[in-house]
């Protein structure tokens, strides 16, 4: 079997990833630069905290779809995500957390681990929507706590200028919820009080929050000055490449998500976003009035695009696998070490994929 150029967190080795019942056993090699040989590539396999569709199927849509989009996913290098869902009615939002409770449990076949939910609204500004349903309110306890029964819910998203947000957020953290600013209208002293009370992370940075000016900092700027983690949407639709170099060098782990919908994956065309109806068209998905709705982005692009605009593969690497489990609080993801799980995409020279293992199963993926 031919040598690898393999990522782990020492750094790269040249050798082979042995796995057995899911696991990591050792990466044997030695180490090496990958500029001084023509291999390919071994990187830890991608995480995505902010998925809500793919495949032609929409996460609101409910268990038919979970399956397509999980596999969706794992044909472009995701091997773990976060389900996320849209703003909504809660009789709504509480069958589709159920039924995402009952899917967390296991994984099938040729799917990507799902690790849980994240909660995009809708605790969220009416007034800085973006491509969510107008179905926005105000959070109470009651109404979370019921929510968390429901599913294992990672990530919520909430306006902290919202009134009882505050302490939300402290009330989250207790129960172990990361906590992500977005959606919001918010100052700058709203961001930097809502870290104070435990918050740690930005959704979609720049996207759908008030923005940095020198007078007004905004979100963006509680953001830049402040935050160790950051969500940022890499297709480059959405952030400018000097955009998204600023927010590199201001937040440490800064980690890239697709944002991505049901069109992704698919031809151009209508497709379900909630109770929204997008139209996928010239690399983008919009709402009728031309408004951004999510992405087609997948994870193997995005790290193509990091590298494009300047980001080391290793770094770029980081961005899409460890940073993502680090937030979480997860260890045994998101890097290629003894223990953790087989997680892991093979790409060739031209960071193309051509293969991917899930929790140590070979997965044939179609656009190899």
């Amino acid at each position: 079997m031919p040598d690898f150029n393999i990522l782990t967190p020492a750094g790269w080795v040249r050798g082979q990833l042995q796995h057995r019942a899911g696991r990591v056993l050792n990466v044997v090699g030695t180490p090496c630069n990958p500029d001084d040989n023509d291999l390919p590539y071994v990187l830890p396999g991608f995480i995505d905290l902010h998925v809500h569709g793919g495949g032609g199927s929409d996460i609101m849509e409910g268990t038919a779809g979970f399956a397509t989009i999980a596999r969706t996913h794992l044909r472009f290098g995701t091997t773990a995500l976060l389900a996320t869902t849209m703003t909504a009615p809660a009789a709504q939002i509480r069958q589709v957390l159920e039924q995402l409770g009952q899917y967390c449990e296991g994984r099938q076949a040729n799917t990507a681990r799902v690790l849980g939910v994240h909660l995009e609204g809708p605790y969220i500004n009416p007034g800085k929507l973006g491509a969510q349903p107008n179905h926005a309110h105000g959070a109470v306890l009651a109404q979370v706590e019921d929510y968390l029964r429901l599913a294992p819910i990672k990530v919520i998203t909430l306006a902290p200028e919202i009134a009882g947000h505050l302490d939300l957020i402290q009330a989250l953290v207790q129960r172990k919820v990361c906590v992500q600013i977005g959606h919001t209208l918010g100052s700058y002293e709203d961001g930097v009080a809502a870290l104070a009370a435990g918050a740690t992370s930005f959704t979609h940075l720049y996207n759908a929050m008030s923005p940095l000016h020198h007078r007004e900092p905004g979100i963006v700027g509680a953001a830049l000055a402040h935050a160790r983690y950051a969500e940022v949407i890499p297709d480059l639709l959405h952030v400018h490449p000097g955009a998204i170099r600023v927010a590199l060098r201001a937040i440490p782990c800064l980690y890239c998500v697709t944002d991505s919908t049901a069109a992704t994956g698919m031809p151009d065309g209508h497709y379900k976003l909630g109770s929204h109806t997008v139209t996928k068209c010239l690399g983008g998905v919009r709402l009728a009035d031309g408004t951004l709705a999510g992405s087609t982005l997948t994870m193997d692009q995005a790290l193509r695009n990091l590298v494009k605009i300047g980001v080391p593969l290793a770094e770029a690497s980081q961005r899409l696998s460890q940073f993502p489990a680090d937030y979480l609080g997860i260890k045994e993801r998101g890097r290629l070490q003894p223990g953790s799980w087989a997680d892991a995409v093979y790409l060739d020279r031209d960071l193309k994929l051509t293969a991917v293992m899930v929790e140590g199963e070979a997965v044939e993926i179609e656009n190899a």
